[in-house]
C-alpha cells in the first residue's frame, strides 16, 4: 500500500510537470510561427528569453537547459528565415538569450545541490533526533502505550521536552520531562537527561535513588567548564513513575512537573505529589527530598502524562488549552485514539502552531489479576 502511495504521487507530480512544461515549449512555438508568418514581429526573438527563465521556477537543470536549447534554435530559425543573422540588432538578442539561457541553467543547478545538501542534512538531524527521543512502543510490557511530541521550532522533531521507557524486572519505569529554555541548548540537556535515565533506570533500587542521580548527573553537566556561566541556570522538571506489572499501582517521585491525569468512567483526577522534590539541577542549592506517592491504576483506566507545552497553550483570544476538561471526553477511548484526538484538538486550538514544545503520553494497564487457588486436604481419608 505505501508504494502504490509513493509510485501514485510521483506519478501525478510528473503529470503536473509535464502540463507545466507545455507552457515554456508552447510559447516558443507560437513566437517563432508569429514571427515567421507574421512579417518578422520586432520583439519576437527577444520574447524567448522568458521560456527558459520561466522553466527554471519549476524544472530540473536538465529540462531548463533543454527548453533554453530549444529557444537557442528556434532564434536561429527566426533569424534565418528573416536573413538577419548578420545585423548588430539579432546579434544583441541573440547574446542576450545565450547568457540568460546560461544564468538559468547554473541557477538550477545550484538550487538543486542546496536542495539536496538540505535534505542530507534534514535526514541526519531527523535520524539524531529520533535517536535521542526513541519512539515508545504501543505495548511495553503489560502496558498498552501512545505518545505524542509536537516541537514548536520548525523543522524539528525534537526540542527541550522529553520522555522515554524503560523495563525492569518488576515493571515498567517512565520519565517525562521539560527543559527550561529552548534551541539547541535544551536539546542537548534533553540528550543528557534522557541518556541518564536510560543507563540508570535499570540499576537504581528505587524511585528516589534514581531522582538523586538524575539531578546529579544534571548538576555535573552545568559544572563542566564550558558550562560554568550557566551553571545554576538550567533545570529540567520531570516526574519519575514506576508502575509494577503484578499491582494495579503507581509509584511517583514528581520533581516540579506538572501532575498526570488520571482518567476513568468521564472523570479526571490530577495525581499530585504530596512533597514534590525541586526540578532537576538544583537539588545541589535545596537539599532535595525525593518522596514517593503512591496512586491506584485499576485496569482499563488511562494515565495521561503532558509536559506543560499542552497546558499552557493559547488560543487567539489567550485563553488556555483545558486538557483536564477535553480529557473528561476521552476516558473512554484506547490510549492511540486518545493521542489522536487530543493532538487535533490541541492543534485547533492554537491554530496549528505552537509557542512551546508539547509532549504527552497515555498509558493503559491490562493488568488482571490471578485469582487465588485455594488448596484443601481431605482429613477423611
Amino acid at each position: 500500500m505505501q508504494l502504490w502511495r509513493r509510485f501514485t504521487h510521483r506519478l501525478r507530480s510528473r503529470q503536473a510537470g509535464d502540463a507545466l512544461l507545455a507552457l515554456p515549449l508552447g510559447l516558443i512555438v507560437v513566437i517563432v510561427l508569429a514571427d515567421v508568418l507574421a512579417a518578422r514581429l520586432p520583439l519576437g526573438p527577444s520574447l524567448l528569453i522568458v521560456a527558459p527563465a520561466l522553466t527554471a521556477s519549476f524544472a530540473s537543470t536538465l529540462v531548463t537547459g533543454a527548453i533554453a536549447a530549444v529557444a537557442v534554435a528556434g532564434m536561429l530559425i527566426i533569424g534565418l528565415d528573416s536573413h538577419l543573422l548578420g545585423t548588430v540588432d539579432y546579434g544583441s538578442q541573440f547574446f542576450a538569450l545565450l547568457v540568460v539561457s546560461g544564468v538559468v541553467t547554473v541557477f538550477c543547478y545550484l538550487r538543486e545541490r542546496r536542495a539536496r545538501e538540505l535534505a542530507l542534512v534534514r535526514m541526519v538531524s531527523e535520524a539524531t533526533q529520533r535517536a535521542v527521543l526513541r519512539p515508545l512502543p504501543r505495548q511495553i510490557g503489560p502496558l498498552r502505550v501512545a505518545s505524542m511530541y509536537l516541537a514548536a521550532q520548525e523543522q524539528s522533531l525534537m526540542g527541550g521536552d522529553l520522555y522515554a521507557a524503560i523495563r525492569t524486572p518488576t515493571g515498567t519505569r517512565l520519565i517525562i520531562g521539560d527543559v527550561m529554555g529552548k534551541g539547541l541548548t535544551a536539546i542537548s540537556d534533553a540528550a543528557l537527561l534522557l541518556g541518564a535515565f536510560r543507563e540508570s533506570a535499570h540499576r537504581q533500587a528505587d524511585l528516589p535513588e534514581l531522582a538523586a542521580y538524575l539531578d546529579r548527573s544534571v548538576c555535573w553537566n552545568l559544572a563542566e567548564p564550558s558550562e560554568v556561566e550557566t551553571a545554576g541556570e538550567c533545570f529540567i522538571t520531570a516526574a519519575l513513575l514506576d508502575i509494577p506489572d503484578a499491582l494495579p499501582l503507581i509509584h511517583m517521585v514528581s520533581c516540579g512537573h506538572p501532575p498526570p491525569l488520571l482518567l476513568r468512567a468521564r472523570q479526571v483526577s490530577a495525581l499530585r505529589a504530596t512533597k514534590p522534590a525541586p526540578p532537576l539541577g538544583l537539588g545541589e542549592l535545596t537539599a532535595a527530598v525525593y518522596h514517593v506517592d503512591t496512586f491506584a491504576f485499576e485496569p482499563e483506566e488511562l494515565l495521561l502524562l503532558h509536559t506543560d507545552g499542552v497546558i499552557e497553550a493559547r488560543d487567539a483570544r489567550g485563553a488556555f488549552y483545558p486538557l483536564a476538561e477535553r480529557a473528561s471526553s476521552w476516558t473512554l477511548h484506547s490510549p492511540s485514539a486518545l493521542i489522536r484526538h487530543l493532538r487535533t484538538d490541541l492543534l485547533a486550538h492554537v491554530g496549528g502552531h505552537l509557542t512551546d514544545d508539547a509532549a504527552v503520553i497515555a498509558v493503559q494497564h491490562t493488568f488482571r489479576q490471578t485469582p487465588t487457588v485455594v488448596h484443601t486436604t481431605d482429613d477423611s481419608a
